[in-house]
């Protein structure tokens, strides 16, 4: 598979893109005034303790408090605390955490009641940013993600990521973190560690250190709310969770994020330094690498799929909704057949929505109907083999007797909605219209539908505007591409009682053809 992350950088923020095969698959949007990311330390101050939730909400500087419930506490909670009041009130550098004297750690079924009774001043991370109305949820189970491993302070644990499945390389990474793991650090080896080297995977480990290093020196003398730590940017953060072989280009249209991102790929990955690049020309760098129109087409209500089925894609306040609808093409005259490849090419698109959107919590889908058991599953096991490269964790289970699939995927951050509508000019910008860069698409994948169902003579009627674009060149127009591709007489002419992305088939008898 290959991979590419796209940069483009304006003044209103940086928007990073990440295709696979082409297919945009991811979308980030880091405004230059953001104030929050996940992983992101700050020095808190408890301000409520709610016993009925078993949670506490904390100050972080946000208009509204964030939440802490018990079970993100961390087992070794006490020791952050100790740790916290020791750091800030320590009048010298001479603070040594290798000698730091952890605390007993809590029970699971515990009161939060007792462990931060006298509100004290507390390390958080941020877990998920705030969403709608809610405040940013925190933990204290720290952690500072490195290329190969995740340090987590307060503890000496060494875990092995599962997607190792080499039991020998499982035992090799095990017993030498356990050799270089400093005291009173846990580690847990990410997937990328497999076939790593000692000195790579301690290298990640120092810097990491250092990083811990640097937070405590923000912590001494520390007023809460105060951030002590950010996290990386999204470009370097992503470049630090997904850069691999299948990786092959990154371009940047900004100087300045080339440097930063070329510096960074010569400290993490010097091999793959080549693969930056940074755009020049005059076309749009989104635009040039069809992201632009891949967006149009991606987002929004209804998503059309290549067959000519199409998914409905609502959000409630407890739930996304998704349905699936097989439009007007068929690939057979079996209907259960029918069905099941619509559903398989539904999936697809569906894996790649929920990655795209960043949809998060209870996903419903509504798949057309199937008798036989065996394709229920085979639309199931599709739907998890897509899913597969999805980094955010997520459950699918079985399709119930009324064909209802249910899904659910961790939520971190607020979904991405973009708005793919225009203002109509036919209409003065009183409604909307579905994108122009799709109308040509559209008409193509209908008269590819007529043309295998036997019309041979076909008239276009469209707005003159969309007639021009279409009859453009004497020899190379769109109509012609058409009339030779798909063995038509075409003809396109132009109306003027159309609206702009108005259009209608005509066959030899004039009689308009329905689709």
């Amino acid at each position: 598979m290959n991979k590419e992350l796209i940069i483009n950088s304006s003044a209103d923020g940086v928007e990073i893109a990440l295709l696979e095969d082409k297919k945009l698959v991811e979308i980030h949007n880091e405004k230059m005034d953001t104030r929050w990311a996940v992983g992101d330390l700050y020095l808190g101050k408890v301000r409520k303790i709610i016993p009925g939730l078993n949670a506490a909400f904390v100050d972080v500087g946000f208009e509204k408090d964030a939440f802490l419930h018990y079970t993100d506490l961390s087992p070794y909670i006490k020791s952050i605390i100790k740790y916290t009041q020791d750091v800030i009130n320590n009048n010298d550098n001479s603070f040594d955490f290798s000698k730091f004297q952890t605390a007993p750690e809590i029970v699971k079924t515990g009161k939060i009641s007792e462990v931060l009774n006298g509100k004290p001043n507390i390390l958080v991370q941020i877990l998920k940013e705030p969403i709608a109305a809610k405040g940013p949820r925190l933990t204290c189970e720290l952690s500072l993600a490195g290329r190969f491993i995740v340090l987590t302070p307060f503890n000496e644990i060494v875990a092995v990521s599962k997607k190792i499945h080499s039991g020998e390389e499982r035992k090799r990474l095990q017993k030498m973190m356990e050799s270089i793991r400093p005291k009173n650090f846990g580690v847990i080896v990410r997937t990328a560690a497999e076939g790593k080297s000692t000195a790579e995977l301690h290298e990640d480990l120092l810097t990491l250190v250092e990083n811990w290093k640097n937070i405590q020196a923000n912590l001494k003398g520390g007023i809460s709310p105060a951030r002590i730590m950010s996290e990386e940017s999204k470009t370097t953060s992503i470049l630090r969770d997904l850069l691999n072989e299948d990786f092959n280009k990154i371009v940047v249209n900004d100087k300045k994020i080339f440097d930063i991102t070329l510096s960074y790929l010569q400290r993490i990955a010097p091999a793959k330094a080549n693969i930056l690049s940074l755009h020049s020309g005059d076309q749009e760098i989104f635009d040039q690498y069809g992201i632009t129109k891949q967006v149009k087409s991606s987002f929004g209500k209804t998503v059309n799929l290549h067959s000519g089925a199409y998914l409905i894609i609502e959000h409630t306040e407890a739930l996304h909704v998704i349905d699936v609808n097989s439009g007007f093409k068929s690939v057979s005259n079996n209907q259960e057949e029918n069905a099941l490849q619509t559903n398989l090419e539904a999936a697809e698109e569906i894996a790649r929505q929920l990655r795209l959107r960043d949809i998060g919590g209870i996903i419903v889908i509504d798949f057309i109907d199937m008798k036989l058991p065996e394709n229920k599953r085979k639309v199931q096991e599709a739907l998890d083999e897509f899913m597969k490269t999805d980094r955010a964790r997520h459950s699918v289970l079985p399709i119930s007797k009324f064909g209802l699939l249910q899904a659910t995927r961790q939520r971190i951050r607020p979904e991405v909605n973009i708005n793919t509508s225009e203002d109509c000019p036919a209409c003065k910008g009183t409604g909307t219209i579905t994108s122009t860069l799709l109308l040509e698409d559209e008409m193509e994948k209908k008269l590819s539908y007529l043309a295998t169902h036997g019309h041979k003579r076909i008239q276009i009627l469209v707005h003159p505007i969309i007639h021009s674009h279409l009859t453009k060149g004497i020899f190379s127009s769109i109509i012609k591409k058409w009339r030779r591709k798909y063995k038509l007489k075409l003809i396109s002419q132009p109306d003027n009682s159309s609206h702009l992305v108005e259009y209608k088939f005509l066959d030899d008898q004039q009689e308009e053809i329905k689709l």
